[in-house]
């Protein structure tokens, strides 16, 4: 627990070295010093910290496993036959039992970010799947009117609810299609079980208190935003990240969230003042400023200083691995929104940029970054010897990550955004033909659609987005406007009660739409959606103009 403290008080380095003394012969630290490594990768996605936090993952796995319990072939081949028994484990053999899932799970991450073919999402599926067993004998175990608590049952106990809390809610977030394939090979989740676990497990006290909070924190104010609907419960999130903001009022770690939640409640100045306060708080870890810069970055677009949100832009495309052909792209996209008589800060030349874009293309797993394809396809029309400029590539790309649902708490910002669409249809409509046109004014409805939502102008918003599922034959590229429209539609109409045609419409973009931009995020957020509407009451219902045919 001392490494622990040590580390979320921004002194990484001694709480590294501090474990790194004791893996050989302690399964917990050898986890914790494991842990603290694959945190580094996934902000780095540096090829070289993945595979070393893969190897020392291994070693931790390989700690953990001198103090499972040891069984002969015998015992192999029973337990094949009549499941294991766990209630006969020592206290030191369960918590290994643990700490050996845990391995697993992570190794199984590491083994979906560094490998570029069909065998090791295979290996990687076999560690998932052997993680998850142990979790669901282990829960069964704490049920068992036989479970017998040791001295350390809290870290054990809240190890399970860890375990089990993160699958359930994670697999309840996988759209239909996906989790029909995954109930056929044996996992099962239930959101609410996954969040009741976690938060029990958050409020624990235990060793795994701090990674149940910080997996809540990432629900409530990432997942339900960018994979949802954008109605995460700030509320809960507030009060999860409270104590420990008291305890570590410089943890880079709690700083961050901080300033995410403020992000959300629209607070985007106290939001920039977090941010700036989080990238002040330690410089050992450069990765937490790059989180902090994209946040940024962000936040100056919310309130249209292009100039600013340029900058963090330029930062991350800089010092950042993670996707730079989403980065120059997004500098490109704020060039363009300066105006005749703003310099390029740095002489770059908007066109110039957008055309780099394609051949920055990375692959992570053998796949693109999502993110990174749709930049890509956007920029491809700049390849021209005389391109037509995209509307407004940065207000787009908000959409992509839910920002107009942040921008929707605050009237101004939201009258801004509208101010600047109203412009950019000005400006199409004074434009010559051209075979991009109607996707160009399709993207500007799509977007003047949910500054109408916010701003309560729902018959706006309706109609803004049935134009575009009734202009779908005239669309040439931009499909994925269509299913987006639809699901937008439906959750306006959720938000009114018409609960039996928002479903007819999630369904209708479930069903007749594929290989479209960002495919995959949209029908997560259809999943949520979907699980919002069969969840709520019934209501009564409202007549009204739809799309649903």
């Amino acid at each position: 627990m001392a490494a622990l403290d040590l580390f979320l008080n921004n002194k990484f380095s001694d709480a590294l070295a501090s474990l790194q003394a004791k893996t050989k012969d302690s399964m917990y630290h050898a986890l914790t010093y494991a842990t603290i490594l694959e945190m580094q990768a996934m902000m780095t996605f540096d090829p070289q910290d993945i595979l070393n936090a893969g190897n020392t993952m291994k070693e931790a796995q390989a700690t953990c496993q001198r103090f499972r319990k040891k069984s002969t072939v015998a015992d192999s081949i029973n337990n094949l036959v009549h499941r294991q028994s766990l209630e006969h484990f020592t206290e030191e053999e369960i918590h290994a039992e643990i700490c050996y899932a845990e391995c697993l799970l992570q190794r199984a991450a590491l083994t979906f970010l560094q490998d570029e073919n069909m065998v090791s999402f295979i290996k990687g599926g076999i560690k998932v799947r052997n993680s998850y067993q142990t979790y669901r004998e282990l829960d069964s175990l704490i049920q068992s009117p036989h479970y017998v608590k040791g001295e350390n049952h809290l870290h054990f106990e809240g190890g399970v609810k860890l375990g089990v809390g993160a699958f359930n809610l994670t697999l309840s977030m996988f759209p239909a299609r996906i989790l029909r394939l995954l109930e056929f090979v044996g996992f099962s989740g239930n959101k609410e079980h996954g969040l009741l676990q976690l938060q029990e497990g958050a409020s624990s006290y235990s060793f795994r208190s701090v990674l149940c909070t910080m997996l809540l924190l990432c629900y409530h104010t990432f997942m339900t935003f960018v994979l949802g609907t954008g109605k995460g419960n700030i509320e809960e999130a507030e009060k999860l990240l409270k104590p420990y903001l008291a305890r570590y009022p410089k943890g880079a770690i709690f700083l961050f969230f901080a300033g995410r939640i403020e992000t959300l409640k629209g607070n985007i100045d106290a939001a920039v003042s977090r941010y700036e306060e989080c990238c002040e708080a330690q410089q050992y870890w450069k990765q937490f400023h790059h989180m902090c810069y994209w946040e940024l970055m962000w936040c100056f677009t919310y309130k249209r200083q292009w100039k600013m949100a340029f900058f963090y832009a330029d930062l991350l495309s800089k010092e950042n691995t993670w996707s730079k052909a989403t980065y120059i792209y997004m500098k490109a996209a704020y060039l363009s929104m300066f105006g005749p008589d703003d310099c390029s800060p740095f002489g770059d030349s908007e066109v110039e940029l957008f055309r780099i874009v394609p051949s920055l293309k990375l692959k992570i797993a053998g796949k693109s970054l999502p993110t990174e394809k749709f930049a890509i396809r956007k920029a491809r029309r700049y390849l021209s010897s005389n391109p037509i400029p995209l509307p407004v590539p940065p207000l787009e790309m908000m959409y992509i990550w839910n920002g107009y649902a942040v921008i929707g708490k605050c009237p101004n910002l939201t009258e801004g955004m509208l101010e600047t669409l109203n412009e950019a249809e000005e400006a199409l409509a004074r434009s010559s033909a051209t075979e991009l046109l109607a996707d160009d004014r399709c993207v500007v409805k799509l977007l003047k659609g949910l500054c109408f939502k916010h701003l309560g102008k729902i018959s706006e918003a309706e109609d803004h987005f049935n134009y575009i599922y009734l202009n779908e034959k005239k669309i040439k590229y931009d499909h994925y406007l269509i299913p987006n429209a639809l699901l937008e539609l439906a959750i306006l109409y959720l938000d009114q009660d018409r609960r039996e045609e928002a479903i007819k419409l999630l369904e209708k973009a479930k069903q007749n739409y594929k290989n479209y931009s960002m495919e995959t995020r949209t029908h997560f957020r259809i999943q949520a959606a979907l699980h919002q509407a069969k969840s709520a009451p019934e209501n009564g219902m409202h007549c009204g103009a739809s799309a649903v045919s």
